[in-house]
């Protein structure tokens, strides 16, 4: 806390006192880590129409998995520290909700606080799993993770399967 109060220019009892531990701290400095990775992410693909981007958007998103690998490794950390930590999971339960709610946002073109709860609840957290996902396969093994080409494919055959008018290629 001393180390981290030096480098913020405050003493770590302000520290303490605004977030009540060091791992309050680290666990809110991860929160806005991933916040911020999301900005970028929208800021690198935002310009695009998202039918012609969604490709980019995902090309993008698989691209930041390798720069941004300590972010994700800590995250993964942080969320097995979950089960045990009741406070964490609140605070990492509450920005996932947000991060739904700017993912839907984001994919719909529309201002955050016009996202529903449907919406947040169904595109945004799809989106939200669907990272997760494709997180976990590049942090397995990034040779075999798939593309962004791939994802939309694979979205694309699955939307057919779930239409029962279409069959799947």
């Amino acid at each position: 806390m001393r180390d981290i109060g030096a480098a913020a220019g405050v003493s770590h009892a302000a520290i303490g006192y605004h977030f009540g531990s060091r791992e309050a701290l680290l666990t809110a400095a991860l929160i806005q880590a991933i916040d911020e990775w999301g900005n970028e992410i929208d800021g690198a693909v935002g310009a695009r129409d998202l039918a012609d981007g969604y490709e980019a958007f995902w090309d993008e998103t698989v691209r930041s998995y390798a720069t941004h690998l300590p972010m994700w490794r800590a995250t993964i950390d942080a969320l097995l520290q979950t089960e045990h930590n009741p406070a964490l999971r609140a605070q990492l339960s509450d920005g996932q909700r947000q991060g739904r709610e700017g993912i839907a946002a984001g994919l719909l073109g529309v201002e955050e606080s016009t996202v529903t709860e449907v919406q947040a609840r169904t595109i945004g957290a799809v989106q939200s799993a669907l990272i997760s996902g494709v997180l976990m396969q590049h942090l397995l093994d990034p040779t075999t993770a798939p593309t962004g080409a791939e994802v939309v494919a694979g979205l694309r055959a699955l939307a057919k399967l779930t239409d029962p008018g279409e069959s799947a290629e």
